[in-house]
């Protein structure tokens, strides 16, 4: 399926100079929408995924369903100061500053074959810092999963070594 022409591209957000992809019409749509974790689904199914892990917000969108589809559990990935356990956390850049990401620290048993999923790939910043999360509670991860890369922010050079799908790259 071609999930571009169910991406709205909005000028100069969130700031001057940003050309931010917009997914929600893809998401607006049931077909487009399926169609793309349909296809997630079929790259996780054959890595054995014990669990999802999706950064906040629209990693949630795209991990969830993943996860019920697959019958395995989902871990949320938040900004400092979200969940309400203890956490362990690492700071990492994004493509417009810096910020703080937890997440809880019984949310990955060791050994679990993690996917992690999120929306976009950009710079990398944000999915270095899941990586990073879920190896310091010793799960394996044993691939990531985006709806859209944005290859000239070179994000796939932090991703070296793992499994990569995007459904779309800008």
């Amino acid at each position: 399926m071609d999930y571009k022409q169910y991406v709205k591209i909005v000028e100069d957000w969130p700031k001057e100079g940003i050309r931010f992809k917009d997914i929600t019409p893809l998401m607006d749509n049931g077909k487009a929408f399926k169609s793309a974790v349909d296809e997630i689904v079929s790259f996780a199914k054959e890595k054995e995924i014990d669990i999802v892990v999706g950064p906040e917000a629209r990693g949630f969108i795209v991990g969830c369903p993943v996860s019920y589809a697959l019958e395995v559990g989902f871990a949320p990935v938040r900004k400092e100061g979200k969940l309400p356990r203890e956490v362990i956390k690492v700071n990492y850049g994004l493509e417009y500053g810096s910020n703080v990401l937890t997440i809880h620290k019984d949310a990955i048993k060791p050994g679990q074959r993690v996917l992690i999923t999120d929306d976009l790939l950009a710079t990398g910043g944000t999915i270095e810092a899941t990586i990073k999360l879920v190896e310091e509670l010793g799960g394996i991860v044993v691939g990531c999963a985006f709806i859209i890369e944005l290859s000239y922010l070179d994000g796939m050079e932090k991703l070296d070594g793992y499994d990569v799908l995007s459904l779309m790259s800008y």
